[in-house]
């Protein structure tokens, strides 16, 4: 399946690559991992497209760092 003449896959990996970098524009580290975490979800979408296991466990660790970030680490902060 194409669109505008690029495929699907392709699409999935502009739109990872897309999240990724604007991530690094935010400011607030909070936000900045959260839009890296879209990114990354994307990233995961773009390896199982591709049956890329490498790309797929990256990803997926790289979510895994920013969730505990978001969640738990803050919540020992506070409590």
């Amino acid at each position: 399946m194409e669109f505008l003449g690029i495929s699907l896959t392709e699409w999935a990996g502009y739109a990872a690559s897309a999240g990724v970098l604007i991530s690094f524009l935010m400011k607030d580290l909070r936000t900045l991992r959260i839009v890296n975490s879209v990114g990354c979800m994307f990233f995961v979408i773009y390896g199982l497209m591709l049956n890329s296991i490498p790309v797929i466990i990256t990803n997926l660790a790289i979510i895994g760092i920013n969730f505990y970030y978001l969640f738990y680490k803050r919540q020992q902060a506070t409590g």
